[in-house]
């Protein structure tokens, strides 16, 4: 078993996630939906392209300052 990240964010009335580790992507109407079907994609990749451990992924967040439009 292998523990991958998901990045999931809404475009209109889609949930879009992606697998950073990896490379695959996918969607769904549900947060649930999208990830089942990013897991799915995900298998499917690793089927042809085996992940080399190489260490797990960090991930973290960071703040930027807004730019007022003109």
């Amino acid at each position: 078993m292998i523990t991958l990240t998901a990045v999931i964010r809404k475009e209109e009335d889609m949930y879009i996630a992606e697998c950073p580790e990896v490379g695959t992507a996918s969607q769904g109407k549900t947060i649930e939906e999208a990830t089942k079907n990013l897991k799915e994609a995900t298998e499917l990749y690793l089927e042809e392209f085996p992940l080399e451990r190489k260490g797990r992924s960090i991930i973290t967040t960071f703040e930027v300052t807004e730019v007022a439009e003109t």
